[in-house]
């Protein structure tokens, strides 16, 4: 990939359940190092938006191009079954709001970091012990905890070992579906500086679903806002939320001004 191809490219994507349209008529573009953070209330269509996206969910049309190391951009939907899984275990990551949706809960958590790994070719006990304890050091999770299962963690320190999964393989695009939901407000603050800090460091690629905009003005670089399924507004993020043009972007700011 040059500096100027994107790493990712959607055009027109649109899913619908039935006749409901969940997600309309999408386009844009994702270059590397970006971070990207899609907003909207509940139902706006965020979420199907991001399953489309990262290839758990089928498109009723339009086109979802990534940057393939080996032969560039490519319509994933184009790849084999086991091609999209491989994708998703080793240059994708994808971080579930609930992180019991995306650990082993009865694998520890030394396993669960492991086993990605595995999936790219690690085979050395001692090599994919010491990546784990790396990455649970990075995540700011405790050592001697290595070898419990993460349904003995609190919900902070699940997502933070879900986290440390899904980058120990050193992705390049990671989706994030409300990473921060459902957890106490320091904790949250805790997870977002850890997030921000790795997501700078590594310079990683990201799609981030929110409907928090403090989530979305501290990660991401670039916003797009969504309603009934599409895309009413986009711009830089503290463009977009100093000066909304859109009335629904309007009343989502000044909703969160008020609180």
């Amino acid at each position: 990939m040059n500096d100027t191809s994107p790493l990712l490219r959607v055009h027109n994507l649109s899913h619908a359940f039935g006749s409901l349209l969940a997600c309309a008529d999408i386009s844009f573009e994702l270059h590397s190092g970006e971070v990207l953070g899609v907003v909207g209330e509940s139902g706006s269509g965020k979420t199907t938006l991001l399953n489309c996206l990262s290839a758990r969910l089928m498109p009723t049309n339009g086109i979802v191009e990534y940057d393939l190391r080996d032969r560039g951009l490519t319509d994933i939907y184009a790849l084999s079954e086991p091609e999209r899984r491989f994708l998703l275990r080793t240059d994708w990551g994808v971080v579930m709001q609930n992180p019991r949706d995306g650990l082993r809960m009865n694998v520890s958590a030394g396993g669960n970091v492991g086993e990605r790994l595995m999936a790219v070719g690690a085979r050395h006990y001692g090599e994919i012990r010491s990546a784990a304890e790396d990455w649970l050091a990075k995540v700011e999770m405790d050592l001697g905890r290595i070898d419990d299962a993460p349904k003995h963690f609190s919900g902070g320190m699940q997502q933070r070992l879900q986290i440390a999964r899904n980058l120990v393989t050193k992705p390049r695009l990671i989706f994030m579906d409300e990473p921060t939901g459902g957890l106490d407000v320091s904790v949250q603050a805790r997870l977002l500086d850890l997030l921000r800090g790795l997501v700078r460091e590594l310079k990683l690629s990201a799609i981030i679903v929110t409907h928090d905009l403090a989530v979305a003005r501290l990660l991401a670089d670039r916003l797009m806002v969504m309603k009934d399924g599409r895309v009413v507004e986009t711009g830089l993020t503290d463009q977009v939320l100093d000066d909304p043009h859109h009335p629904y972007t309007q009343l989502l700011v000044s909703s969160v001004l008020q609180v």
